[in-house]
């Protein structure tokens, strides 16, 4: 039987130096692994645990890192194990086979947010008027599919995120905050679609995911079996369904625990 594992990356298998959560004692701490460099400094790691779980589960399985970063943030990281063959990027707006977008796919999304959801101009505009200078730091758009601001998180005012919320959710878009990012995304630009394209590609019988974000819920949803962290906005949120499972492990640690659970539900013999 042919198992499609498809995994957020940032907070779920991948971490930066903010987001480990080391909480053991320094000579207690797992050993990690670099996998993301940028502008010449590590970013972004990995147990070296982890590293070798993720490393058998690309031999065995059709692994698919699914992500909201854009094409050129993901071609940064260099994971363990075999290239994936398959990738998607931009949330879904992309579906990268072997490093290349396919036309095809990224047409069809186009047409999906024609249809179905106000343009990315007009939601770039209210971002731009409702921002205010002295929390927004960058006002960045990805991919020409949806935007993104990075925020000081602690001057954000109250109440501005819901209010945001809510106008999104009028134009069919969906608001997101993880980290210093607060995303808004086009609601029919979903992971989960990528995932299940590349199931009917694949002729997969099998599909497991990760996520620790609400951009993530669609893609657990999707699943035959799913796991979270026991940190993000999923935690934070108490999000839950009857086929996912909340792990009580967050941090970089969660990360080397999702792979285990990968395996283990893909026959994979145990480390």
């Amino acid at each position: 039987m042919s198992v499609l594992v498809a995994s957020d990356l940032d907070r779920t298998l991948i971490y930066s130096n903010a987001a480990l959560a080391l909480t053991m004692p320094d000579a207690e701490a797992p050993r990690l692994l670099c996998v993301e460099v940028h502008e010449r400094k590590p970013l972004s790691y990995m147990t070296e645990t982890a590293a070798g779980l993720l490393a058998r589960l690309t031999e065995d399985t059709v692994f698919v890192p699914t992500t909201t970063r854009t094409r050129k943030q993901y071609q940064r990281i260099s994971l363990p194990g075999a290239a994936p063959r398959y990738a998607i990027c931009a949330n879904g707006g992309h579906l990268l086979v072997d490093g290349v977008s396919d036309r095809d796919w990224r047409d069809a999304v186009a047409v999906r947010l024609a249809d179905q959801c106000a343009p990315l101009a007009e939601i770039r505009a209210h971002l731009s008027a409702a921002a205010d200078p002295t929390w927004l730091r960058k006002e960045r758009v990805a991919e020409d599919l949806f935007a993104y601001l990075v925020v000081e998180r602690a001057l954000l005012p109250e109440g501005w995120l819901k209010d945001l919320s809510g106008w999104a959710e009028e134009r069919g878009w969906s608001v997101s905050l993880q980290g210093r990012k607060i995303y808004a995304v086009p609601k029919p630009l979903t992971k989960s679609a990528a995932v299940r394209e590349v199931a009917r590609r694949t002729g997969a019988r099998l599909t497991l995911a990760a996520g620790d974000s609400l951009l993530d819920a669609d893609l657990l949803m999707c699943a035959d079996r799913a796991w979270r962290p026991a940190h993000g906005e999923l935690a934070d949120a108490g999000w839950t369904a009857p086929h996912v499972e909340a792990l009580p492990e967050a941090g970089v640690a969660a990360g080397e625990e999702i792979l285990r659970r990968f395996g283990g539900h893909a026959g994979l013999p145990a480390a």
